[in-house]
């Protein structure tokens, strides 16, 4: 049996150039180590185990929509109406023509965006923008995510697998891209958003190029995060670091700090209902849909109607970059809605090396030697004006995945080494799996969207039919582990300490019974049917219906029997008593309820709250040797309405005690598995919390914000300027945060936002707040962003929604603000227009575009 000392986890500083890691990474080291390193006569020896026969796969190529991909001439025609509001409506009679219409008018509001994350996937950052983001600053991000996305090879799959893809994503590739580049070409460069306009890195576009781009989303959960961890990659005495291609003088600075990453780091959320016959007032569907989103960025959401006639009718909202399928909307029959899943979406293996090769580049599976694999790699790298120069990599691959390292937690050593197998590299469902679902002429068609592709990446989807009937699936691409893996995943001890400390999941690389092959299969994800509701807010699959809680299924997707969020549990409340004494909900009350902007935290202990501050008076509270007078943010609080409304007074007293709360809570009642929407609860009035209150008035005073003021001023969006200066111009913002047990919340994102491009932000003052004393407030730019209502009638679907960041962010432009203004003026959601009369009734702006 080896045995592990302290020594043999230690970090060297030849390998990076990072800080010292957090204890908990040291303890993650110890029970990886101990749980998989080889140790043959304990309760993790593997080495019995059967790999079950593998289930023979589905050869069955899935069925693609009948619809008209190509025009026979190949010219392009879109006729595109903008209503108010600037929400593009296309019309076209075949998919790449109705691409076409889409990318043209998507670049009008967002080339800026797109042209940054065609530039990332293609691991061009560092021969446009240097090899550092801070540059001169040696942090090497540019080179990280330049050779990291070449590690997987994203370009590559792409090139390889266009020809393959079926006809109807080629048609919206190609259809999508020659759009965008009419915008591109047709557009006078002074008329062009600009924060990129003229640009080098701004250029013509292919169908490669777009799919490279939804590969490259496809891996945010997962190994998209890992792209620092693979470029320190290499076996014990090589040097991880980049080369110049030929003999150079220049120097290059590198100095690459990388930890353990997370896997949601944008802090991915959302709210998603569906509510079947028996919970609406006309017996039909209706769909609340509400995703929480960067406001800023490659995650923004962009809304728009495209119609082929006989074919598809679908409105709504996606993601940049998808060519034309709507992925929140609805159509005549069908409405959904998504939200981000608890759901792994990868497995890291720790492989056991062969003793016999010094190399380090042989590791063991079920006995039988496998190869690490090399791959050189080359990229070019900007070293001043107009100057590049082209380096060299090596990164290193298995049978799993590529090669990760983090000193300290995931080390390269001449026994152990880790590599990465992410279940969405790569996914060429996306296109196909959308379109079926905006085509889907009922429930079943819609469910057989989720049974012929695996395109819904990383999400929960909640659907309503007109007919009442409501769908929830999380078919998120999940590894489909045997059960091997799962049972000793659950049960062995040391595999749950280490996936608590890491945060995912980390098995045994040395047994071919722990690999995985594909996603877990529509048979075995979790679902709910039926004609009441399904609700999800990003808890796990559960409590989709409190009534009936879905168990049996992979661990991967998420836990049962544990403690919900405070946002779940404000949903979960609405779901039961929002509805009026009819216990069914009409539009109106959907509305009513998603601006409400209650607080689940204060409608439990602000009562409680208000009698310990009586209690105080005017009596000091010592807090770390500071005395601290708690009385005039006590008074502000007793005159609080209990939600997080502009006109608002005391509002942000609670949100900071909310934050200190969370840090140490003193629940009354423990959390209890028998009653999960309504444990923990109540309030421990002791030292503690005295002190925690007392914290929150020093982040008030710390920031010079009277506790008095009134929430709009203290809660904020100000835009910036092209050039990445703040604007000036703050527009009051209602809405909660998840640290009350908000269910419409909004957050700050002070850190990268996915782009390049310039925006300023403001640091909040420490760890435990996002209170900013630069900014004396809140500065908003993150959460509720595309809100939309659907309600089914006999007259067809009637919706009312908002994108809160308005269409387009190109500065200045008449819908740069506009949605933005509405929301701030007060928390509202607008008309939407589907019916072609309601089109015509509100058009602003209306183009033919052709391509000849």
């Amino acid at each position: 049996m080896t045995k592990f000392t302290q020594s043999s986890i230690s970090v060297t500083s030849s390998r990076v150039g990072a800080a010292a890691l957090p204890w908990k990474k040291s303890l993650l080291a110890l029970s990886l180590l101990f749980a998989l390193g080889g140790c043959g006569d304990n309760d993790n020896d593997f080495s019995n185990v059967e790999k079950p026969t593998p289930e023979p796969t589905d050869p069955t190529t899935p069925a693609t929509p009948t619809m008209v991909a190509f025009d026979d001439d190949g010219v392009l025609n879109a006729d595109i109406r903008w209503t108010k509001y600037g929400v593009p409506h296309v019309t076209a009679d075949n998919l790449e023509s109705m691409a076409y219409g889409v990318g043209y008018a998507f670049a009008r509001d967002n080339m800026c965006v797109l042209a940054d994350q065609i530039v990332k996937y293609n691991s061009q950052r560092a021969k446009f923008f240097g090899p550092d983001e801070v540059q001169g600053s040696g942090d090497s991000e540019n080179l990280i995510n330049d050779f990291g996305f070449l590690t997987l090879g994203i370009r590559q799959l792409a090139e390889e697998n266009l020809p393959r893809m079926s006809a109807n994503s080629r048609a919206m590739f190609q259809g999508y891209t020659a759009g965008y580049n009419k915008y591109l070409n047709d557009t006078p460069v002074e008329d062009q958003d600009p924060a990129c306009a003229g640009q080098p890195w701004v250029y013509e576009l292919d169908s490669t190029d777009i799919l490279t781009y939804s590969l490259g989303v496809a891996l945010l959960p997962g190994a998209a995060n890992f792209l620092g961890p693979m470029f320190l990659a290499a076996p014990p005495g090589k040097d991880y670091l980049p080369q110049p291609a030929t003999a150079s003088t220049t120097k290059v600075k590198m100095t690459p700090a990388v930890t353990v990453p997370p896997t949601n780091p944008a802090d991915m959320g959302s709210n998603g209902w569906a509510l079947g016959s028996e919970k609406t007032e006309n017996g039909m569907g209706m769909v609340l849909a509400n995703p929480h989103f960067p406001h800023t960025g490659n995650l923004r959401f962009w809304q728009f109607h495209t119609t082929i006639p006989g074919h598809l009718n679908v409105l709504g909202s996606s993601l940049m970059g998808l060519p034309g399928a709507v992925n929140i909307g609805f159509n005549d029959n069908i409405a959904w809605t998504h939200t981000f899943s608890t759901a792994e979406h990868f497995v890291i293996y720790q492989l056991r090396l062969d003793d016999e090769d010094d190399s380090n580049m042989t590791h063991m599976i079920d006995g039988n030697r496998r190869t690490i694999y090399e791959k050189p790699l080359e990229i070019e790298v900007a070293v001043g004006p107009g100057t590049t120069i082209k380096m060299n990599k090596t990164s290193y691959y298995t049978n799993y995945g590529p090669m990760v390292e983090v000193p300290g937690s995931f080390d390269w050593t001449d026994t152990n080494a880790f590599a990465i197998k992410d279940a969405n590299l790569p996914n060429l469902d996306v296109v196909d799996h959308w379109l079926a679902m905006n085509m889907a002429t009922s429930m079943e068609e819609f469910k057989q969207a989720f049974k012929n592709y695996d395109g819904v990446i990383f999400n929960n989807t909640m659907a309503a039919s007109k007919e009442g009937e409501v769908f929830y699936i999380d078919d998120s691409t999940v590894p489909y582990l045997t059960e091997t893996a799962l049972n000793e995943l659950t049960t062995n001890p040391l595999l749950v300490q280490t996936k608590a400390a890491a945060g995912f999941t980390v098995l045994p690389g040395y047994l071919s019974a722990f690999d995985f092959e594909r996603p877990v299969p529509y048979e075995n994800a979790p679902k709910y049917e039926g004609e009441d509701f399904v609700q999800n807010s990003n808890d796990s699959f559960w409590l989709t219906n409190f009534n009936s809680p879905i168990t049996g299924v992979s661990p991967l997707y998420g836990q049962t029997d544990y403690q919900q969020s405070l946002r779940s549990r404000m949903g979960q409340k609405f779901m039961q008593t929002a509805a009026g004494s009819d216990n069914k909900f009409n539009p109106a009350e959907l509305e009513t309820m998603l601006m409400s902007n209650r607080s689940y935290l204060a409608e439990d202990i602000l009562p409680s709250v208000l009698q310990m501050c009586e209690a105080q008076g005017a009596t000091a509270v010592n807090v770390d040797g500071e005395d601290v007078d708690i009385s005039a943010a006590c008074s502000a609080l007793a005159t609080w309405d209990g939600t997080m409304n502009t006109s608002s007074v005391g509002a942000h007293v609670f949100r900071e005690f909310a934050f200190q709360f969370a840090t140490d809570p003193q629940w009354e009642t423990p959390f209890n598995a028998e009653e999960p929407l309504t444990t923990p609860s109540g309030l421990i009035q002791n030292a503690t919390t005295l002190a925690q209150f007392a914290r929150a008035v020093q982040v008030l005073e710390a920031a010079n914000v009277a506790p008095d003021a009134e929430f709009g001023s203290v809660q904020f969006v100000e835009r910036s300027l092209p050039d990445g200066t703040p604007s000036g111009e703050r527009l009051p913002w209602g809405g909660a945060h998840n640290i009350e047990g908000g269910f419409n919340v909004f957050n700050i994102v002070p850190d990268n936002n996915g782009t390049l491009l310039r925006r300023h932000t403001y640091a909040p003052l420490n760890d435990t707040t996002i209170m900013s004393a630069e900014a004396q407030g809140y500065h908003i730019n993150y959460g509720s962003s595309w809100m939309l209502i659907v309600n089914f009638t006999e007259a067809g679907p009637q919706a009312r929604g908002i994108l809160t960041y308005s269409q387009s962010r190109v500065y200045g432009s008449e819908h740069f603000l506009d949605q933005t203004r509405l929301y701030s003026s007060q928390p509202q959601l607008r008309d939407v227009y589907f019916t072609d009369q309601a089109i015509t009734d509100n058009t602003i702006e209306q183009i033919s575009l052709s391509s000849e």
